[in-house]
């Protein structure tokens, strides 16, 4: 495997490479680039399975570059490694496709976590990409499949030859529009879960309706999961209403609604895309609170969203975590709701940012924890079960589902501290015996085992039944005898070496706790023996 390290910084190149662990993970070349342009470049020779990348550079910066790469090699994992710990370039890097967020100065411990999740997702991508190539190639002359793949490649304005259009009852025409059929989780149920089977009885539905008024054509759209295409050639004023029956249809026979949206017109075959992309902003715009029973949309021209984003809520978040109470939770969560449903309008584009965002925040929260058990990430199976019989959004039970996930998670928390608890004292106990000849501070404990100073203190004076500085004083005091019984040694020596730079104090001590000077423990002792 190829890793390619794009940063206009030379000391941060040398440091991610300096502190991977690539041998580990399978990666046996590393390549680096100091900007957008140049990493370009290299990506195109090289293919690099793994791209760590700054997000501001010169020249090019690291959010083109992402919807470069995502555009032009899908298939490499990304990282971003970014001094700006901002959620405007967190949600940037998220949307762009990057696997993960890494803030400098890197974690070496955070840094080989992430490259192993990374190349442990890429590898598992990678075999589901090759398992489906080897499927392609066995079912290549079953005539579905090898239509679905002819008519997708023409969507995407690839070259076909003409007999295959011809092949296919493409009609040549005037004009074209796409629509686009959204083929959901509860459709894929309906069939016991056979995906083949759900588009091969959806696709007969929707071709024999076509069919009738020799309109256009049904296709299962293979470049993206859980659409289906439709192209028409002719009646164009009558689009809405062959819609509607097919719509019907489909809730006919399965008993599920399929929302479907409607393109713009294009006057060659070449500008298909134009009209599936037309129609795929008019489905990420539409409203899925409206009770309309019928769930074909269309708009003529489009308004750009205003996408309300979660990470603009990361600190009352954290304050709710820091709670730790199911209560605190519902009433963030409606508040959040209230903003992003205002005037009863929520965008099913909107649903899947806000889903993807919130698997985002509550999976670094499980991290952040060392909590097990994370949420996961298929978004649209995770939404899809809160549409109802007709294609409406049931908005209280997806809050339901949150407000229950998160009760979950404050449960583990809570098991979680009760087990740290018990344990973290005497961890505190191991590391005071390890470092009692140096002046420990109760603020280096907290940050050490990241818990509270009042905390610590409380619970080291019930376990201990004394305090964190008498403690330490008792530890040196006891290293101290055991050195005293050494006559060699001098007293400000062995001062020095229990941790008082002071010879006067330390004796002054010593007499304090033992009823002796030092001077008159030795003589003892030396007497005794």
């Amino acid at each position: 495997m190829k890793v390619l390290i794009v940063d206009d910084e030379k000391h941060v190149r040398e440091g991610i490479n300096l502190l991977g662990e690539w041998e580990q993970n399978g990666i046996t070349e590393i390549y680096e680039a100091s900007n957008g342009e140049e990493a370009i470049q290299l990506i195109r020779t090289l293919r690099p399975e793994i791209i760590f990348s700054d997000m501001k550079m010169p020249k090019m910066d690291g959010t083109q570059l992402l919807e470069w790469i995502k555009e032009n090699q899908p298939t490499s994992k990304t990282i971003v490694v970014t001094g700006y710990d901002d959620y405007h370039y967190m949600r940037k890097a998220i949307h762009s496709g990057s696997s993960d967020y890494l803030l400098k100065p890197v974690d070496p411990e955070i840094l080989n976590q992430t490259l192993a999740k990374v190349v442990k997702e890429w590898r598992k991508e990678e075999e589901e990409r090759n398992s489906k190539t080897t499927s392609y190639q066995l079912i290549n002359e079953m005539k579905p499949v090898y239509r679905d793949r002819k008519l997708t490649q023409l969507l995407n304005s690839d070259n076909l030859k003409e007999e295959w259009y011809e092949e296919f009852g493409f009609s040549k025409a005037q004009k074209y529009l796409v629509a686009l059929v959204r083929i959901n989780r509860k459709a894929i149920e309906a069939f016991r879960g056979d995906r083949d089977l759900t588009y091969f009885t959806l696709l007969n539905v929707m071709n024999e309706i076509l069919q009738e008024k020799e309109c256009g054509i049904a296709f299962r759209y293979l470049a993206n999961k859980g659409e289906i295409v439709i192209v028409f050639w002719n009646q164009f004023t009558h689009i809405e209403e062959l819609l509607e029956r097919i719509y019907k249809a489909i809730l006919n026979v399965i008993n599920v609604s399929c929302h479907i949206a409607v393109g713009i017109e294009v006057d060659k075959r070449d500008k298909l895309m134009n009209s599936y992309q037309h129609a795929k902003e008019v489905l990420l715009n539409s409203n899925i609170l409206a009770d309309e029973k019928s769930k074909v949309y269309r708009q003529d021209v489009i308004q750009p969203q205003v996408l309300k984003n979660l990470f603009a809520y990361s600190s009352e978040i954290e304050l709710a975590i820091q709670a730790g109470e199911t209560r605190a939770f519902e009433e963030l969560i409606g508040k959040i709701a209230k903003d992003y449903t205002e005037g009863h309008y929520l965008s099913w584009g909107q649903l899947l940012q806000l889903e993807n965002e919130y698997l985002v925040i509550s999976n670094r929260w499980y991290e952040h924890f060392h909590i097990t058990g994370k949420i996961p990430k298929h978004i649209e199976y995770r939404v899809d079960q809160f549409f109802n019989h007709n294609g409406t959004f049931q908005l209280q039970d997806y809050i339901g589902r949150t407000i229950r996930e998160i009760s979950i998670f404050l449960r583990k928390i809570k098991r979680k501290t009760v087990r740290k608890s018990n344990n973290v004292i005497y961890e505190i106990e191991k590391y005071l015996e390890a470092n009692f000849d140096r002046d420990v501070k109760l603020q280096e404990i907290s940050n050490h085992f990241y818990i509270s100073r009042e905390y610590i203190s409380r619970k080291f004076k019930q376990e201990f039944n004394v305090n964190i500085s008498d403690y330490i004083v008792k530890i040196r005091i006891n290293r101290a005898k055991a050195l005293l019984k050494n006559s060699e040694l001098k007293i400000y020596e062995i001062a020095n070496m229990v941790g008082y730079q002071d010879d006067k104090y330390f004796r002054k001590v010593f007499k304090k706790v033992e009823g002796v000077t030092p001077n008159e423990f030795r003589e003892l002792h030396i007497i005794q023996k």
